[in-house]
């Protein structure tokens, strides 16, 4: 019996399904994954079975994460922490976590990320920081997010994004902004993402698109600017879109913009549309804020009167002008005749 007690401990660390367990949270031994959701836990729990790939802390009331948090757990691929109250990651609070591959921290109270966020996570292939208070990122924040593919930072408090902020982020193939504060969609902020195929930039502020902003993404299939201040368009910015592929298509959704239309901007749209990869999905829904007598009105439904309408203004005050300089030579031509008469009169006077 003594000896059997003593071989105890050996024999129970033999057996692979005999693992500790976080008191308040469920472990499911065969699968290795261990949910602490909604458990009212201010603290990541210690005695996480270092051979767990899952662990779920979302919907607790975490505010901090700590630098020895996850320290052990180097076979977590998947850590869920949404819908906490999280405002602080403390600098290598992620360090030990190299295979990690998918990370939810949306619906938390981040103000900022430490400048070593993204250091010994080049595993990581989504990230999700929607719903946070974001309003600003540090250049090195994400700098070494190599292999990641799906990032959103929706619904943040983001004013202006740095062109190195993207840097690091070649594989980036999802790219979520809608509902930050941008105002100007910058050249050399998305240099590096050839492979970008969704980019969502909805409901912002954007009111200028630099020239080359959008030229280096060959393989984008959406574009989302619905919502945001833009007033006008210049064809080049989306004749760059194009992309490479013959059998792919960029989608543009553009309504819900302050649109000014005239007949510049309708002659924008018709070149946009006659271009083989890119489709305008929500055009119907184009709606003109000004000028005052177009307000209201869809563009679609304005047709080719917008141009027809400028075509007979122009030639209104080209025939207005026109009539005006023939008046003033007629009338010089008449001044003439007069001077020229009433000094002939004059002549023949002083001859007699």
């Amino acid at each position: 019996m003594f000896c059997l007690m003593l071989m105890l401990p050996f024999l129970l660390s033999t057996v692979p399904s005999f693992k500790l367990c976080p008191s308040h949270c469920l472990c499911y031994e065969s699968s290795d994954l261990v949910d602490c959701r909604s458990r009212g836990l201010v603290w990541v729990p210690t005695s996480v079975p270092h051979s767990t790939w899952l662990l779920d802390l979302s919907g607790n009331k975490l505010t901090e994460v700590h630098s020895r948090s996850f320290m052990g757990l180097w076979s977590l691929k998947i850590l869920l922490m949404s819908n906490n109250s999280i405002q602080t990651l403390q600098p290598q609070s992620l360090s030990s976590l190299q295979f990690l591959e998918r990370l939810d921290l949306s619906f938390n109270r981040l103000r900022g990320l430490p400048q070593d966020f993204s250091q010994s996570l080049s595993s990581l292939q989504e990230l999700r920081l929607d719903h946070n208070l974001l309003q600003h990122l540090d250049p090195t924040s994400l700098s070494d997010f190599e292999n990641l593919k799906k990032l959103d930072l929706s619904y943040n408090r983001i004013r202006t994004m740095d062109v190195r902020g993207f840097s690091g982020l070649s594989r980036l193939s999802h790219l979520n902004l809608e509902g930050n504060r941008l105002n100007v969609l910058k050249d050399g902020l998305l240099v590096r993402q050839q492979r970008l195929e969704v980019l969502l930039l909805g409901h912002n502020n954007i009111s200028a698109i630099e020239a080359g902003a959008l030229a280096p993404l060959w393989s984008l299939t959406l574009l989302d600017l619905q919502g945001n201040q833009l007033q006008n368009i210049r064809f080049k910015t989306f004749l760059k879109l194009q992309t490479t592929a013959t059998t792919s298509t960029t989608h543009l959704h553009l309504s819900s913009n302050p649109w000014i239309c005239d007949c510049e901007l309708q002659r924008v749209f018709a070149k946009i549309q006659r271009v083989r990869h890119l489709h305008v999905y929500d055009y119907k829904d184009i709606v003109c804020r000004a000028p005052a007598q177009h307000t209201g009105s869809s563009l679609a439904s304005l047709d080719s009167r917008l141009c027809i309408t400028e075509t007979a203004s122009v030639l209104v005050i080209t025939i207005t002008v026109m009539l005006a300089v023939i008046g003033a030579l007629v009338k010089a031509e008449h001044n003439r005749k007069n001077k020229q008469s009433a000094s002939d009169s004059e002549s023949d006077r002083q001859e007699k």
